[in-house]
């Protein structure tokens, strides 16, 4: 799937050394009257954890929105390998307390993309739903509301409504922030084993050690990308300092 903007021809990249399974190039995109992203070039690894890293209002969530499609480039060049949509799994802050769901109805809403809000699940929605809740280890809590689940157990509710979706591409914004040490451990082996099933991850991070354990690395400053590659080479001692420092 290809997707192009209005804008002049981006300056050549690097060769991939791995197959991508997203690439983009002179991405500009941000909200009404507010530029975000500047000119973003880089590419997505297939079958791999890639990391978005930098500081507030660098642009994490901002690409992470484009990549999902939920936010429309002003200029730039998208392609994406596969037909399926992304899934797209929130910050676990972005779901209201309040809500009256249960995890259940909300990892059916997985399905919506499948047969739209109002059309009764089939039995296969019903079994990827069931299949969604055992593998996110869930299924127990499937008549609990939202409001009632600790931190962990609600961000593998919204890992669990991504799953549901059957997409290959799964984009997440901040899944491990706030949560305590053991529950960061889980939904990081959780993303490794989803990696080797096949699907690519792609996500937002301020964790500096989940993103030194991830495969790829984005490093983003001020709407516009610092470095790319792997962990290693791109959060080097003086990188995190350079990017964090005040403007």
């Amino acid at each position: 799937m290809k997707i192009m903007f209005n804008t002049p021809p981006p300056s050549p990249t690097p060769p991939p050394q791995r197959t991508a399974h997203v690439r983009f190039s002179g991405l500009c995109a941000g909200y009404p009257g507010r530029s975000v992203l500047r000119q973003v070039t880089a590419e997505i690894p297939e079958l791999a954890t890639t990391v978005l890293v930098g500081p507030n209002g660098s642009g994490k969530s901002t690409l992470l929105g484009v990549l999902a499609g939920v936010i429309r480039p002003t200029s730039g060049d998208l392609h994406r390998a596969g037909d399926r949509p992304p899934a797209f799994v929130p910050q676990r802050g972005a779901v209201g307390d309040t809500l009256p769901l249960t995890v259940r109805q909300t990892v059916e809403m997985g399905r919506w993309g499948e047969r739209g809000p109002w059309r009764r699940l089939t039995r296969r929605d019903h079994a990827t739903v069931d299949a969604a809740l055992d593998r996110l280890d869930i299924r127990d809590l499937a008549s609990r509301q939202l409001g009632e689940l600790s931190g962990g157990q609600r961000q593998r509710a919204l890992i669990a409504q991504g799953l549901a979706q059957e997409s290959d591409l799964l984009l997440l914004d901040e899944p491990t922030t706030g949560l305590d040490p053991e529950a960061r451990e889980r939904i990081g082996a959780l993303l490794t084993a989803l990696v080797a099933d096949g699907v690519t991850v792609v996500q937002a991070t301020h964790d500096l050690e989940v993103a030194r354990a991830a495969d790829a690395c984005l490093l983003l400053q001020d709407g516009r990308l610092a470095a790319q590659g792997h962990p290693d080479q791109v959060l080097t001692t003086s990188a995190p300092a350079r990017v964090w420092q005040p403007l």
